[in-house]
Order: structure tokens, then C-alpha cells, then sequence
């Protein structure tokens, strides 16, 4: 059973068509590439799969369970939205780190919030926190930086700053983790170091949805390519046949003008 179900995604901004009857479906364990140019509405889509974006058409299930139909006002109140983003870890460009913690604080920010809505918060803060540290500490160590915890933004590298930003989003343990272009801000030395993390996780079967214009690195670690063109899928299908084997002209202009750039 697929973990992800995206029917009939539809998005405008005025009279702006951005998402057109976008719908597929994302495997446990799998790693979904999405590629596209700018404006072909890659981004739009992952931020109405997070909910920073309301679809005005469409239905979004995740474990089976419905978080978001158009047709039903039910699934679409405000007071819902924070708990359905908890199904979604995202990865933004730019880092998105609260320059004012360190990068331990920016790990374990969000659990230390979510903790204090919790009943027996007033009698085990103590150990709720402790255990929400080591488990920030764990992540980072997982990323490579485990000397960096006391470290502020401004004091790490670009590369250091988004592994901090996704040991961030995996700290909820998110049933999906997506990435809208992690290495576009980073230059290639740094690009390396995040693309290693993310060739892991992948290894690891965390199912993920990588927005990327790193054609190589999608062709070798997703599992499927979903290629977006002017707010609609144009081909689907696994990573190696799309990208080495396109059947639409529009992929193969799109991949063609890639490779010469």
C-alpha cells in the first residue's frame, strides 16, 4: 500500500495556473525524484503536500489516512493544519535555522514545544528534555556533527547548515521527508556533503521526495522521477528509464537542454 496518495492536485495563484490534476503515489521506503524547470510548480507541489499551501482541488492521503479533500471542509480547518505537518519533514533551499540558537536548539526546538502539550509534562519535563536532547545529539552525530551541537548558524558552513536542517526535520520522525532543492545555495564542494547524507537515508529506505536539479544524483539514488512541466506531470516512471530513456519530447528537450548547460 502506498504511504503517499496525491490525486487531482489543482493550484492557482489569481488567474496563474501553478498545479494542474497532479496525482501520484509515493511508496514506503521509496525516494521519489522530482525534476523540472523553474516555474514548472515543483515547489508549489511540496508546499501543498506540507500544508504551507491550501490546494484548491485534490486529496491528499498519507498511511492511508486522509489529511486534506477539497470536497470536505472537514479535513481543511486551520486548528488541523500544525498536526498534518507532523506527517512531512521539509528541507527548504536556504537552511531556514533560527540564527538566534545553537545547533542543538534548532534540532530539538520543535520537540521541546511539542512536549509541553503533553499531560504529564509538569511531572517528567526533566526527563522529556533529556531524552529529546539525546535523541537531537544522536541526529547530529548521524550528520557528521556531532562536535558542531553548541554551534550557531553563522558559525557553521552551508553545508554544515543544512545537514543541521534535516537532522531538524527527521527529529519528528516524519512519515515522509522532502527536500525542495537542498544544494541549490551551496556551492559543489558543499553539495557533496549534503547529497552523501541524502544517498544514506536513501540506503536507509526513508521515503523521501527530493526536488533537485542534481540529474545524476536523482538518476542513481531515487527509486522513481516524476518530470513537471508548466504545473503538470509530463512523465513518470522509474529514475534510470526517464532520465536515460525518456519517451515524451518534452522530458527529452528539458534533458537535453540540461546537459548542455
Amino acid at each position: 500500500m502506498a504511504i503517499l496518495q496525491a490525486e487531482g492536485i489543482q493550484k492557482r495563484f489569481g488567474k496563474t495556473r501553478v498545479l494542474e490534476n497532479i496525482s501520484f503515489e509515493l511508496e514506503q521506503g521509496q525516494a521519489l525524484a522530482i525534476i523540472g524547470s523553474s516555474g514548472s510548480g515543483k515547489t508549489t507541489l511540496l508546499r501543498c503536500l506540507n500544508f504551507l499551501e491550501r490546494p484548491d482541488q485534490g486529496r491528499i492521503t498519507v498511511g492511508g489516512q486522509v489529511l486534506f479533500d477539497a470536497a470536505d471542509p472537514a479535513t481543511q480547518r486551520e486548528s488541523e493544519v500544525r498536526r498534518k505537518r507532523l506527517h512531512f519533514g521539509l528541507v527548504f533551499q536556504s537552511f531556514n535555522l533560527f540564527p538566534q540558537y545553537t545547533a542543538l536548539e534548532n534540532v530539538t526546538l520543535a520537540g521541546r514545544l511539542l512536549a509541553k502539550e503533553r499531560e504529564d509534562f509538569k511531572q517528567n519535563h526533566k526527563q522529556l528534555y533529556a531524552e529529546i536532547e539525546e535523541q537531537g545529539r544522536q541526529l547530529l552525530s548521524r550528520m557528521g556533527l556531532a562536535d558542531r551541537a553548541g554551534h550557531y548558524p553563522h558559525q557553521l558552513s552551508g553545508g554544515q547548515q543544512q545537514r543541521v536542517a534535516i537532522a531538524r526535520a527527521l527529529a519528528l520522525h516524519p512519515d515522509i521527508l522532502c527536500f525542495d532543492e537542498p544544494t541549490s545555495a551551496l556551492d559543489p564542494e558543499l553539495t557533496g556533503e549534503v547529497l552523501k547524507v541524502i544517498r544514506s537515508l536513501a540506503e536507509e529506505k526513508t521515503t523521501m521526495i527530493i526536488v533537485t536539479h542534481e540529474m545524476a544524483f536523482a538518476r542513481d539514488v531515487a527509486d522513481q522521477v516524476i518530470f513537471m512541466d508548466g504545473g503538470v506531470i509530463v512523465e513518470q516512471g522509474e529514475a534510470r528509464q526517464v532520465i536515460e530513456h525518456p519517451r515524451e519530447e518534452r522530458t527529452r528537450q528539458f534533458l537535453s537542454r540540461y546537459s548542455e548547460n
